[in-house]
């Protein structure tokens, strides 16, 4: 499959999953802003609520997404807070709901399809980030060093003493980059992400971002 090929049925599939979220999200709503009401709450407390139990998951979400991109699976915090809105949004749904299994099941699907919908949507968002940081520039082939081949490409090498794998920000980046600018392939090419990630003991999309960045010109030790 080609590149253009490859991005329409990603660009399509977020499409698709995001007016999936949308329509999931304002079924979700009315029966929370219903609930709301009914417990007595006024205009726009009942108006404000629902946005503040499914924004929750929102912010949960995006946070745990921004944290992948930088090689961490996340904090507790965003964690409980996806699960515990996860949970409310489905309680209050449930909560208008005829009194029967149908009655609610019926009520618990909108939540539900909006927390499936938007978590496909983050994992879409994540891939395209992955399949947009995985080539150093249009039209090379992707580097892998650490197998040799016939173009004669040096074996990964280890960082020299005194370079501390588990060092931590800007200077742990800087060092993976010098790294990887020293451990080019035959060819020119740089190392792929999951090499500079697994050589400093690091995860794939951590390699990823120091390549990047170091492209970009952020990692010169002058900088």
């Amino acid at each position: 499959m080609n590149a253009r090929a490859d991005r329409w049925i990603r660009r399509t599939t977020i499409g698709c999953v995001g007016m999936l979220a949308l329509i999931a999200g304002t079924v979700s709503y009315l029966h929370m802003h219903l609930l709301v009401q009914l417990h007595g709450q006024p205009g726009w407390v009942a108006a404000l609520t629902p946005l503040s139990v499914d924004g929750m998951i929102v912010a949960a979400s995006t946070t745990l997404l921004a944290e992948s991109r930088f090689g961490s699976r996340g904090g507790f915090l965003p964690w409980t807070l996806l699960v515990t809105g996860s949970a409310a949004s489905l309680a209050a749904n449930v909560a208008v709901a005829e009194p029967t299994a149908t009655g609610r099941v019926i009520a618990a699907w909108p939540s539900f399809a909006l927390i499936a919908s938007y978590e496909l949507l983050m994992g879409q968002v994540r891939r395209a980030d992955e399949a947009g940081t995985s080539w150093q520039r249009p039209g090379r082939s992707r580097s892998r060093p650490d197998r040799a081949s016939s173009a004669g490409r040096p074996a990964v090498r280890r960082p020299a003493a005194g370079r501390r794998p588990g060092a931590r920000g800007r200077e742990a980046q800087v060092q993976a980059w010098q790294w990887a600018l020293a451990n080019r392939a035959g060819d020119g090419l740089l190392p792929s992400g999951r090499d500079i990630g697994r050589v400093h003991g690091r995860h794939e999309r951590w390699g990823r971002l120091v390549k990047r960045s170091g492209l970009a010109g952020e990692l010169n030790p002058q900088s």
